[in-house]
């Protein structure tokens, strides 16, 4: 396959992506579409998953984790009203797409994922697109981490049966927290706003199916 004919199909795999999961679930935030059109996703995929890179599935990434779909991605970016002022903790880089997305949308962004080869791949895959508002650390971010706090979001991109109180702590005064809760096949994305030095506000969002953020304990299910 010429590099022409590659390049042509890729763009328009992505303008399919665009036109036919992401736009129709919601997402019309013109800033957020462009995005995905300037950012190849491909480029964050694995190698051997690239004829997929823009298909509406989740996909394997190592480690037994997985890359969000463009829907959920989107999704996620129209719920949380990103400025450039926002200071965010994304739990969990995976892939590193989603962090690159957050860096464009917002003032700074500190990315904890548990496995090094996962950060270390992103700082590469940022570099490559000049993306230089971007902290990468590793470490077990499950219980928060409160390195850099106060945050002004906080995503984070794996589920929770219930949410831990130190994310909670670590949102700075009218931060947001996206997070979904729940057990599989029930779960729900939400987004929590601190009002205050003791009060928080939570919204629901929309159903989805995400997995347990990695080391989180799951919720044993009764069986009748």
């Amino acid at each position: 396959m010429s590099a022409l004919v590659q390049k042509t199909n890729e763009f328009q795999a992505k303008a399919n992506m665009i036109s036919q999961q992401i736009r129709p679930n919601g997402v019309d935030s013109e800033d957020i579409l462009t995005l995905f059109a300037t950012i190849p996703r491909a480029a964050f995929v694995p190698m051997q998953y690239q004829s997929l890179a823009y298909s509406d599935t989740e996909l394997p990434i190592g480690h037994q984790q997985t890359m969000l779909s463009p829907m959920l991605e989107g999704k996620i970016l129209q719920s949380l009203n990103l400025s450039k002022k926002d200071t965010v903790l994304e739990v969990g880089t995976g892939s590193g797409y989603l962090t690159a997305l957050l860096a464009k949308l917002s003032h700074y962004v500190y990315s904890v994922d548990k496995y090094s080869e996962f950060t270390q791949n992103t700082a590469k895959k940022l570099a490559q697109f000049k993306i230089e508002n971007v902290s990468l650390e590793t470490g077990d971010a499950t219980l928060g981490w409160a390195l850099h706090e106060p945050y002004d979001l906080i995503v984070l991109t794996g589920s929770l049966p219930v949410l831990n109180n130190p994310f909670l702590q670590q949102l700075a005064i009218g931060g947001r927290l996206f997070a979904v809760l729940g057990t599989q096949p029930c779960q729900t994305a939400v987004l929590v706003t601190r009002v205050d030095h003791t009060q928080w506000q939570q919204h629901t969002l929309f159903e989805t199916v995400l997995p347990p953020l990695e080391g989180v304990v799951p919720v044993e299910q009764f069986v009748f």
